[in-house]
């Protein structure tokens, strides 16, 4: 099992570019599904969810080609098979969002039961309600999804019972190909809800609202193929925002949407940390004085996200003062606390509440991932730390972040990938 040793306590240096969304790619992946035709599929990240994913759209029948560097072609015309297995499917929760376009093109689906990280309770009862709607037959037995549709799919107005990315994503494609009208209220606003629409639109969907809680999806009768680029990952550029705020260091992010990172720039911004934005460009220039302390709240998009909270955690840890961090999204998403002790932070944790007191510095230590977000929250603690750290388990990683240690390397980090 691949692990990660970082010799910490150096400022950061350089240029980064940041890759394309996992959030984003995962469900335009599935979307080809509804396809007639091809789909060009630009800057998709090299991760392992991807490759998840690939492989579901191959064991369906569908011809993935990588055409060069982040591109590939997706043919789904010759697509026979209706099931997502769970031997493929187990480590992904976002493998869910095939269901949708399966139902609305072909009329049936059988779909494992997702897996992925262990943060808590991701239910996908949202997904099925949202698919009843529509007129599909839904039965959950031995661990899968059994789905069919005989009479096709109908639009319908849905109210989503709290907010869900993946679950707006879902019945949204499911409604591209739907007869008549679909409404979705209290739907997600994420930049990767933007993203999905605009690429079916592009496709030939009828799709507006996306990126505010009311989305209306008009059902077409096909869809073809075409050409889309990927948003750039907000959470990786945040992620790296955190690591030169957290080494006292300089970093250039370029190919970042600034907008879609509004609420962690700000709070980045609050540590007393300088940020500028050019362009497609963020610049962050930690070297002038140590960081402060920061209050956060998670909660759905606009809002400062559940995926940059621990990374958060890990600089709270070495900034000056207290600092507040409550989880609203998942219910056991403080994972990384034990592991941040073992490297000498002084947190607490009072429910969904975590009480971070700054301490003067971090210690290497040999540490344990549990999941993605998590296992960038060591790393950047391992960044920050005075010694040796070593993180196993590392392959949560490998889930979520581009080649993160070899571009970590180029920015100066002292970081190292044992197999």
């Amino acid at each position: 099992m691949d692990k990660l040793t970082i010799e910490g306590n150096i400022p950061l240096q350089g240029e980064v570019v940041i890759s394309g969304a996992k959030n984003a790619v995962l469900p335009i992946l599935a979307s080809s599904i509804l396809l007639d035709a091809p789909l060009i599929l630009s800057n998709v990240p090299e991760l392992r969810d991807v490759s998840t994913m690939i492989d579901v759209l191959r064991h369906m029948g569908a011809a993935v080609a990588k055409v060069n560097d982040a591109e590939f072609l997706i043919d789904p015309r010759r697509l026979n098979c209706f099931e997502a297995p769970y031997d493929l499917v187990k480590t992904m929760r976002a493998s869910i969002v095939v269901l949708g376009p399966l139902l609305a093109r072909y009329g049936q689906a059988r779909v494992s039961l997702p897996g992925g990280c262990a943060i808590g309770s991701r239910p996908v009862d949202i997904h099925l309600k949202g698919l009843e709607a529509m007129g599909a037959n839904i039965e959950v037995n031995e661990g899968y999804i059994h789905a069919n549709a005989p009479k096709g799919l109908r639009g319908t107005h849905f109210v989503c019972d709290t907010v869900t990315v993946t679950g707006t994503a879902n019945i949204m494609m499911a409604a591209t190909l739907a007869m008549g009208e679909t409404v979705i209220q209290h739907a997600a606003c994420e930049p990767e809800i933007v993203d999905l629409a605009e690429c079916l639109n592009r496709m030939g969907a009828k799709i507006v609202g996306a990126g505010t809680p009311t989305i209306i999806i008009n059902g077409v009768t096909a869809l073809s193929g075409g050409k889309h680029t990927v948003i750039a990952d907000r959470i990786e550029a945040g992620t790296f925002l955190v690591a030169a705020a957290i080494t006292r260091g300089k970093l250039t992010l370029n190919r970042v949407d600034a907008k879609a990172l509004e609420a962690v720039i700000a709070k980045i911004q609050e540590t007393g940390v300088t940020i500028e934005s050019v362009n497609d460009m963020l610049i962050i220039d930690a070297t002038e004085r140590k960081t402060k302390a920061v209050d956060i709240k998670t909660s759905p998009h606009p809002g400062f996200p559940t995926d940059m909270q621990a990374q958060f955690m890990a600089l709270n840890s070495v900034s000056s003062g207290v600092g507040t961090i409550i989880e609203t999204i998942f219910e056991n998403r403080f994972m990384h606390v034990p592991e941040l002790h073992r490297m000498g932070a002084d947190i607490r944790i009072d429910g969904h509440t975590a009480v971070c007191h700054g301490v003067d510095h971090l210690v290497g230590a040999p540490v344990m991932a549990t999941d993605l977000r998590a296992s960038a929250s060591l790393v950047l603690a391992g960044l920050a730390a005075r010694g040796k750290t070593m993180i196993d388990r590392i392959y949560h990683l490998d889930r979520g972040y581009e080649h993160i240690e070899k571009k970590l390397m180029q920015v100066g980090a002292r970081i190292q990938r044992h197999h």
